[in-house]
């Protein structure tokens, strides 16, 4: 017998929403693999100042566990761990979790149909059903620099915040301005004797409307659960209204970079800063970044903005492609996580021995971004083509995990033992996929960025809209898998 109807892997956002899909579902019997000592993922490990969503808090969590307490429009780290661990423990679900178990390995037996999941500590636990919602950040990505282990400072990356040292009065180094070092950079800035910002590529940044929530829209909420639901919805839609302008017509996004321009010229007057800082590139084809600081830190005296990465390490500086050394007591990482291979750590061996690294290696690909030929009974979370890049994706989250239910209980409706999806069937989907990225503004001949990939579709995200995927999700197509008995 199995340990477990269903093994989920990782106790994050995905992880909690599938956990809880189940039990709604009357399917008790599954178990949590987590790594870390506690659950949060992504929200659990990035501590580093100014921490924070860009996505709205009432639209950023659950629609099943509603949060009228949010304190700020945007939430802080801090907040949402502990909205994850509220949530976990009103639901109780303490008794599937299983902290400290690093998964490593995991092979489908066909003779029993079922999955073989190995850790690390050597701890195996066996199920009828794999659900990895690992996530994708979790795995640093670690940029190669010649000469850095002789660097005699501190050096960490934005997922691994060094709390223990003071950067008051210290001259540090900030290598990227993503999402996470947008955030950092004016935290640090406000501290150190000296900042120097390395850019590889510079972002669109657009001001945050972040407010305290007044006491009385928290009552509203709390007593009117009605007020909150209708506040989340319109949240949703104008989200989806305006996503319009990424995934069906760009144009959009072109008249609105002059006002994204004058926004950026208004915040910063000099004028070769300013120039450092500008994109080259189509606005909203990269990742848009929401601060009110940001450019703001850049214009102080003590901060620098260099561009390019560094290209070498000494014991008490970073040199940069110019061949100009900056002195710095501390390098921080802000260099983003390696997402679309954040699977390949775990080997995953299917049907006849097929390995998901092997068959991903010319780019990841999916069926609707939760199911893969060759791997039957295992599902993904924001799998390749599961997520999407301007609203919040807990919407996606949701949708996968009671489609993944659905599939369950298709299986048990069937007396079958496992089901599959065809191969032609994730070939379609990769089609459609394709077609509708063309369309985008994340396309590649508008810019190159991490959502595009080597795969059929050509991309990572899903390009389209919530609402559409919803749709094509409501229930599973039985004529897309093969069920065996």
């Amino acid at each position: 017998m199995p340990d477990a109807s269903v093994v989920i892997v990782g106790a994050g956002f995905s992880g909690l929403a599938q956990a809880v899909m189940l039990e709604k579902a009357g399917i008790t019997d599954y178990v949590i693999l987590e790594k870390a000592d506690e659950l949060g993922g992504t929200w659990r490990d990035n501590t580093y100042p100014g921490c924070a969503c860009d996505v709205q808090s009432h639209l950023y969590s659950y629609s099943f566990a509603d949060n009228p307490g949010w304190t700020k429009t945007y939430a802080a780290q801090e907040e949402i761990l502990a909205y994850l661990e509220a949530v976990a423990g009103e639901r109780g679900l303490s008794r599937a979790f299983r902290f400290g178990v690093e998964v490593t390995g995991a092979r489908w037996d066909a003779e029993s149909a079922t999955w073989n999941v190995r850790s690390s500590s050597g701890q195996e636990f066996t199920g009828r059903f794999l659900v990895f919602g690992a996530g994708g950040l979790h795995g640093a990505r670690l940029p190669v620099i010649p000469g850095l282990e002789e660097f005699t400072g501190q050096v960490w990356h934005s997922s691994r915040w060094n709390h223990e040292y003071d950067l008051a009065g210290k001259k540090v180094a900030l290598v990227g301005v993503g999402a996470s070092g947008v955030q950092i950079a004016p935290e640090v800035a406000e501290v150190a004797a000296g900042l120097v910002v390395f850019q590889r590529t510079a972002p669109w940044v657009l001001p945050k409307e972040d407010v305290t929530v007044p006491r009385w829209k928290k009552l509203a909420f709390r007593y009117l659960p009605g007020v909150q639901a209708l506040y989340r919805t319109v949240l949703f839609w104008k989200r989806e209204l305006r996503g319009l302008g990424f995934h069906h017509k760009p144009e959009l996004m072109e008249k609105a970079e002059p006002a994204v321009r004058k926004y950026l010229e208004a915040e910063i007057a000099d004028p070769e800063l300013r120039r450092a800082v500008t994109p080259d590139y189509a606005f909203g084809c990269k990742r848009v970044l929401f601060s009110n600081d940001y450019y703001r830190a850049l214009t102080r005296e003590h901060v620098g903005v260099v561009p390019g990465e560094p290209v070498a390490a000494r014991s008490r500086s970073l040199v940069d492609s110019e061949g100009v050394e900056h002195e710095v007591d501390a390098i921080i990482l802000a260099t983003g996580f390696d997402v679309t291979s954040s699977l390949d750590r775990i080997e995953i061996e299917g049907v006849d021995g097929r390995l998901l690294s092997k068959y991903w290696a010319d780019g990841p690909t999916t069926y609707r971004g939760v199911a893969v030929p060759g791997f039957p009974n295992m599902f993904l979370l924001l799998g390749p083509n599961g997520f999407v890049a301007y609203t919040s994706v807990i919407a996606m989250i949701e949708t996968q995990a009671e489609y993944i239910v659905r599939a369950l209980r298709m299986v048990r409706s069937k007396s079958a033992r496992s089901l599959q999806v065809r191969p032609e069937a994730e070939a379609g989907f990769q089609d459609e996929v394709g077609r509708k990225l063309a369309r985008t503004v994340w396309s590649a001949d508008r810019c190159r960025s991490w959502y595009q990939s080597a795969s059929p579709s050509g991309t990572v995200l899903w390009p389209d809209s919530i609402w559409r995927y919803r749709l094509d999700m409501r229930r599973p197509d039985i004529r897309d898998y093969h069920l065996s008995s």
